[in-house]
């Protein structure tokens, strides 16, 4: 499983990115997915997650503010992510759960600043 990550930006307070990571290999095993992130100086931290079901599950910090969905046909996951925080300053990194492995994607830096 290869995960391909895109999106990221520098972007003001308030405004929107969207992340996506897409998957390619043995995608058919792909499980849940989802998209950790880590600050300077900071432990990763869990930001969302979601199954092949599509049931989602995130983050206190991101709730109300980010959406995640999934295109099992496109084999893509999207992150919309609004009203963008300072404190929503990270690497972004992608995940795809084949039974107990994880497989993670390339990291994507998201920067909000004015």
């Amino acid at each position: 499983v290869q995960l391909q990550a895109s999106g990221g930006g520098l972007v003001q307070p308030g405004g929107s990115l969207k992340l996506s990571c897409a998957a390619s290999g043995s995608i058919s095993s792909i499980g849940a997915m989802g998209w950790y992130r880590q600050a300077p100086t900071r432990q990763r931290e869990f930001v969302a997650t979601i199954t092949s079901g599509g049931n989602t599950n995130y983050a206190d910090s991101v709730k109300g503010r980010f959406t995640f969905s999934r295109d099992n046909a496109k084999n893509t996951v999207t992150l919309q992510m609004n009203s963008l925080k300072p404190e929503d300053t990270a690497v972004y990194y992608c995940y795809g759960q084949v039974s107990a492995r994880f497989y993670w994607g390339q990291g994507t830096q998201v920067t909000v600043s004015s």
